[in-house]
């Protein structure tokens, strides 16, 4: 038995005799019959602009692979671009009681801060 933490979407990718090559943050786990490998992104555009780095996990064999789609490192990067703290702004649920009329019924005053 094993416990495993990931964010996103949960990927289950059955390889046969296959390879595959992902993002190092993305690899959440694989069994057994499949062999792992890191490379360098080709490129030094797709390394420095392509959002996935300089390395790349590469996974071939036959097995099981999980994958995930957001990494802690995207998930906490994401929670501190919309903290208003640090110049994001509130995103509300989709609610018609979102923004100042939610913001009375819940107590938040007006939707600003009077200090």
């Amino acid at each position: 038995m094993a416990f495993v933490h990931a964010g996103g979407t949960i990927i289950k990718r059955q390889l046969n005799n296959e390879r595959i090559r992902l993002d190092t943050g993305c690899l959440v786990a694989f069994t057994p019959g499949i062999q792992f490998d890191i490379m360098f992104s080709p490129g030094l555009k797709t390394a420095f602009f392509g959002g996935e780095g300089l390395f790349l996990a590469v996974l071939k064999g036959t097995g099981t692979v999980w994958m995930q789609s957001l990494p802690f490192s995207r998930m906490a990067d994401r929670i501190i671009q919309s903290a208003p703290s640090a110049g994001g702004r509130r995103v509300g649920e989709g609610s018609a009681l979102t923004g100042r009329v939610g913001d009375v019924v819940n107590g938040d005053g007006f939707g600003f801060n009077p200090f």
